[in-house]
């Protein structure tokens, strides 16, 4: 559905059911240079397991008008605004890569809002080396590449797995290239920039009220599950660690299915 967030159009996706903010809410936050559908498969069991569901699209990423936000906390603001467009007075925030930092500091602002909090993929802080904000300034598909080589544990998922025909890298650098020709041409800048400049998340987690959850990949390479252990202290949270690398929803869904609705439950 589309909402008016802050003057211009915000997307969410509602798996596939009519949204009714009288249902828990869960808002799912995608990661960098992404969109709703890094979600779909845990939108659409929410959705039709009682709950409502907002995977949005943050500003300036496919469907949301933009322009895209440039800091974790104004991107934060927005999500709660977003939730006061929908009529929800509180929700789970579940977040993956940089969307877990907006999920976290949302939880931290609005901390009588928050009622979980679910942080895949992530770590905090939640450093960017310099060669590759470089990169994503003089070749930003380049840097997509560098990114999607790093973000799984495998070459290729096993034959047939998640699905038949399924690429995990093709797809992952297919949807950035798509989110990054319908955004600003330094979008790939503008949200690994926002990651490397958010230095309050370990104050974030220590106001966030609610219980939390982190879900790992155990040989990810993107957000080392050893930085995680500061924040993971910080919001006292159940940890999963999945056998998978960046992406836990598109490498191990089952195993993520399960966790969050462990977490969600």
């Amino acid at each position: 559905m589309i909402l008016e967030v802050q003057g211009s159009p915000a997307y969410a996706y509602t798996g596939g059911k009519t949204f009714d903010p009288n249902l828990p809410c869960v808002a799912f936050v995608h990661g960098a240079v992404n969109d709703h559908s890094v979600f779909t498969l845990l939108a659409r069991w929410f959705a039709h397991h009682g709950h409502g569901v907002l995977a949005v699209d943050l500003p300036g990423h496919l469907r949301s008008g933009g322009p895209a936000l440039h800091s974790v906390e104004t991107m934060a603001d927005w999500l709660l605004s977003l939730l006061d467009a929908a009529g929800v007075a509180q929700a789970a925030f579940a977040g993956h890569s940089m969307g877990s930092l907006v999920a976290l500091e949302a939880a931290a602002r609005a901390p009588a809002r928050a009622t979980r909090l679910v942080m895949l993929g992530s770590c905090v802080p939640m450093p960017v080396p310099q060669a590759l904000l470089d990169l994503s300034l003089a070749d930003p598909h380049a840097a997509i590449d560098r990114v999607v080589s790093f973000s799984f544990s495998t070459l290729a998922a096993k034959p047939s797995y998640p699905g038949p025909g399924v690429w995990l890298r093709g797809a992952t650098r297919a949807l950035m290239r798509q989110v990054l020709a319908q955004g600003e041409p330094q979008l790939f800048h503008t949200d690994f920039a926002a990651c490397h400049a958010y230095t309050g998340g370990l104050d974030a987690a220590a106001r966030v009220a609610c219980p939390a959850h982190l879900v790992l990949g155990a040989q990810d390479q993107m957000a080392l599950p050893r930085n995680a252990k500061a924040v993971a202290q910080g919001l006292r949270a159940t940890v999963h660690t999945l056998p998978c690398g960046h992406f836990p929803m598109q490498e191990q869904p089952d195993a993520t299915l399960a966790a969050l609705r462990s977490a969600l439950g």
